[in-house]
């Protein structure tokens, strides 16, 4: 017997996930109650949702993060589920336990699940005892510096130090030489205990040029679980992705198969309902490493959306709501391919640094096969309080090249005025040779940066810099022509160099 679906639903995130959701509750009738900060009043999902409700002031931690005062608000609004999305509340066990004990049904897996999993070193034992291989590491905390040292020697440099708790890149070092275990040990216990609330670390051998691979998973209660193929995230940086595409281009059949059956045992091992995603890491040869699992819906899943014409988002809530899964493995069919670039409010010339502002201009891509999820419109004033992603622009070809030709047609439309954004570096990586050719892995955007950022105009703090500079050195020595220094320099690595202090005046030789 099919059981009823919510009547309204509660979604505890903002700007373009909260607007994701609204629309897939709106196909499904279920009506929605949005809450927002007071830093996002002018937030686009207010305008969408049936009802609105404030939950406090700017600061995530006493709104967006206020577990009490969410609760409230859907028990106040009477809503019957609450879709955390994705951040803030989407992976704390304490929320999920908190919607449990007033029979809210949370829309994600058990809070249970979510403790077990959101603690790494449960999750790779787990994962042992499925059958999985896990990335050479401890499996126990590392307590102390000495301890760090001996478990480095035993796997052999580089490593890197790990939290327990938490992801995106927080909590983690790399470390190369024995000379620099002590301090990163020291700021990675730090960075844990600041972002995460424990300073519990573990470590792990660190693999050379290893790509990301993660696969979506629908597990409903009644022990169904499948997969939607594979997403392809080894373009990052500082372990941030910046795009992801779908199929990846190093994949066969053969071993989706055996990847995607791995992800599935690793679902099944946990008894995980909803939607979730089992990441890898696949080295040189071919072998697979489980990395960890994300339990909850991905920025990326967009794409998946698009190869296999599942609504994620819409299952989440059917699968809450009691409903068994409508698909078997064998119904999921990969369709052409996807690319996602998450575009952020950054400045990629000055190490990406957030650009909070008001968005004097805004013009979304169109065409086949292009979507647009974002909260953006002319006027909107992106919040200094979180975080700088602010659209996601994916793209659907009947193959990789009409895809990536496809992405950069998108990108070319795009205008978002007011405010620095990464999208002329995702023109250059759509543009590179390794890119094109799919010789990609996790260290390709750090490796390959500077061949990727793209130089940009001179303003006039940037023009007094350099006349000042080169006014200092001409008065130093006989006026003449400037001889560059012999290496690859443009206008714009020169200022940064500049700015960073790596070059000085002097650098630059006057003669004849």
């Amino acid at each position: 017997m099919r059981k009823a679906m919510f009547k309204k639903i509660l979604i505890a995130n903002r700007a373009e996930i909260a607007l994701r959701i609204i629309r897939a509750c709106r196909e499904l009738d279920v009506k929605t109650a949005a809450v927002y900060s007071e830093a996002d009043k002018e937030s686009l999902h207010l305008k969408l949702a049936d009802e609105t409700h404030s939950v406090g002031p700017a600061q995530p931690t006493q709104s967006y993060l206020n577990i009490e005062k969410i609760v409230q608000t859907a028990k106040k609004s009477k809503s019957q589920a609450i879709h955390p999305g994705y951040g803030f509340l989407a992976q704390i066990p304490a929320f999920a336990r908190a919607c449990e004990k007033t029979h809210i049904k949370f829309i994600g897996p058990s809070s249970a699940v979510l403790k077990k999993m959101g603690n790494k070193l449960v999750a790779r034992k787990t994962m042992v005892k499925a059958g999985l291989s896990v990335i050479p590491g401890t499996m126990s905390l590392i307590r102390d510096v000495n301890e760090a040292r001996e478990a480095a020697e035993k796997l052999g440099y580089p490593i890197i130090l790990k939290a327990v708790y938490g992801g995106g890149g927080r909590g983690m070092r790399v470390v190369k030489h024995k000379r620099e275990i002590k301090e990163a040990f020291e700021l990675a216990r730090l960075e844990a205990e600041t972002s995460f609330g424990s300073s519990e670390i573990y470590i792990e051998k660190r693999l050379t040029n290893p790509r990301h691979i993660e696969f979506q998973v629908l597990a409903d209660g009644k022990g169904n679980v499948i997969h939607l193929g594979e997403r392809e995230c080894s373009i990052q940086r500082k372990h941030q992705k910046l795009m992801e595409e779908t199929p990846s281009p190093m994949m066969t059949d053969k071993l989706r198969k055996t990847m995607g059956n791995a992800a599935i045992r690793a679902a099944s091992a946990v008894n995980y309902t909803n939607a979730g995603t089992v990441e890898f890491l696949v080295d040189g040869e071919g072998k697979f490493y489980f990395l960890e699992m994300n339990t909850r819906l991905q920025v990326e899943h967009l794409i998946t959306e698009l190869v296999t014409g599942v609504d994620i988002v819409k299952e989440q809530i059917r699968i809450a709501a009691g409903e068994p899964l409508e698909y078997k493995q064998e119904d999921i069919i990969i369709n052409g391919h996807a690319i996602n670039c998450r575009i952020n409010a950054e400045d990629p010339n000055k190490d990406f640094t957030p650009c909070p502002g008001t968005i004097t201009g805004y013009r979304a891509p169109g065409g086949p096969g292009v979507r647009v999820d974002s909260a953006l419109y002319t006027g909107y004033t992106i919040p200094v309080f979180y975080d700088s992603l602010i659209a996601k622009l994916a793209v659907w070809g009947r193959n990789r090249s009409e895809a990536i030709r496809r992405m950069r047609n998108a990108l070319e439309e795009y205008q978002i005025e007011g405010v620095e954004t990464t999208i002329p570096l995702h023109k250059k990586i759509l543009e590179d040779e390794h890119f094109i050719e799919g010789r990609i892995h996790t260290g390709f955007v750090h490796q390959r940066i500077d061949a990727l950022v793209l130089e940009r105009g001179l303003g006039s703090e940037d023009i007094a810099a350099l006349v000042a500079a080169l006014t200092f050195s001409m008065s130093k020595s006989k006026p003449s022509v400037a001889v560059i220094p012999r290496r690859k320099t443009t206008v714009g690595s020169l200022w940064r160099s500049f700015e960073k202090g790596l070059i000085k005046p002097e650098t630059f030789k006057w003669g004849s």
